[in-house]
């Protein structure tokens, strides 16, 4: 099954059940959220989420990019990317959790054709602030699905403040033979699909209070879906990864893990810099400019002479196109090389003030701090350039 059949299946699927399809936003959330990047798709409607009246009515699909970087350091094993497509739907205060789980039982089984023998769900198991998700677990054991309890991994905040609920994530079982154990104890369950029932505010102090309607918010990782649905060990192997699996190994011979990395930070490198973003000191420029340097200290590590200008032409195009941005691949291609040269700059500098006698020896705060305020060279890329000698 194809991601883009992935897609139509499921969207269709929901607008059959009274859902709206929503036009996805960019990976730049309103302005004063609380992240730099869209990281899910209810970021754009957390006003809707708190009891707005949402244009298209109480049930809503879509699909929506999105960025994270808390899985930065997990990005080259076989689930996490740091820019992914999330498919999601919502109910503003309409169907509650158990019709949602139940709707999405029948997506995996029936639309999707998976082995309901596969499936193993989590549900909240209560704490000292609300009792346990008992109607996400009568549901699963209707379906005959085993559902593990837990706690901190099956409450969903949206952040230090605002909404947030219990949720019950289903997982797909990709070890050989019959599945054993439970998502929590063994790592070949796979999350596939994660239900919030959204049903409180957290405030500044902790505590929590109702929101004015009961929702439910659930997130699908697109190509972790269809990379299991197509057979493959890792979502690099999916289709959307094709022409990267194809083009870059023949370019720059690198191990997998090396691989991976590349491929998924320039192809993010790419979606970011699509949706308006250029390189800077801080905030998403920052996150760009690291992305970008990762890259270049991969393929720098066994070949200085390796550079941006060589990527294949095909490749940002198609990631544009993916993703459904207008951005010129060329503005795109001169971004990527400017931040090239200057961090080619950069580490000649850095190696020349590095060789000074002051730091010969282990550096401390205020060394960190000389070298960041006056000579531009962050913590991380002093401690790269040691590393390497």
């Amino acid at each position: 099954m194809s991601t883009e059949r992935v897609v139509r299946t499921f969207v269709e699927y929901y607008e059959d059940r009274g859902h709206r399809r929503i036009t996805g936003s960019t990976l730049l959330p309103p302005s004063g959220g609380p992240v730099l990047f869209t990281t899910s798709g209810m970021h754009p409607l957390i006003p809707y989420l708190a009891g707005r009246p949402h244009p298209l009515g109480r049930r809503l699909v879509n699909v929506q990019r999105c960025l994270r970087t808390t899985d930065l350091e997990e990005v080259g094993d076989p689930t996490h990317l740091t820019v992914f497509e999330m498919l999601g739907t919502w109910s503003l205060g309409d169907y509650e959790g158990p019709r949602s789980l139940d709707w999405g039982y029948w997506l995996l089984t029936e639309g999707f054709g998976v082995d309901p023998g596969l499936l193993h769900a989590t549900a909240f198991g209560g704490d000292e602030r609300t009792g346990p998700d008992t109607a996400s677990v009568e549901l699963w054991q209707e379906r005959g699905v085993p559902v593990e309890l837990t706690v901190e991994d099956n409450w969903w905040p949206s952040g230090p403040t605002g909404p947030c609920g219990p949720d019950s994530e289903i997982f797909l079982w990709t070890g050989e033979g019959p599945p054993e154990s439970t998502p929590t104890r063994d790592d070949r369950w796979v999350e596939v699909w994660n239900h919030v029932m959204m049903r409180h505010r957290r405030l500044a102090d902790g505590s929590l209070v109702p929101l004015a309607q009961r929702n439910v918010d659930t997130g699908l990782g697109l190509e972790r879906l269809a990379s299991l649905l197509q057979g493959r060990t890792s979502v690099f192997e999916c289709d959307v990864f094709e022409p990267w699996r194809r083009l870059v190994p023949g370019l720059w011979p690198l191990d997998e893990p090396s691989l991976r990395l590349v491929c998924d930070h320039l192809r993010s490198a790419v979606v970011v810099i699509g949706d308006g973003v250029r390189p800077a000191a801080g905030g998403r420029g920052y996150v760009l400019r690291r992305l970008v340097r990762r890259v270049l200290t991969v393929l720098w590590r066994d070949d200085p002479s390796r550079g941006l200008g060589d990527l294949p032409d095909e490749l940002v195009p198609h990631t544009l196109d993916r993703f459904r941005q207008d951005t010129d691949p060329g503005e795109v291609r001169r971004v990527l090389l400017d931040e090239e040269r200057r961090f080619r700059r950069l580490l000649e500098r850095g190696r020349q003030v590095l060789a000074r006698p002051r730091f010969h020896g282990s550096l401390d705060e205020e060394d960190f701090r000389y070298l960041h305020d006056t000579h531009g060279l962050p913590r991380d890329l002093v401690l790269s350039l040691r590393s390497t000698g």
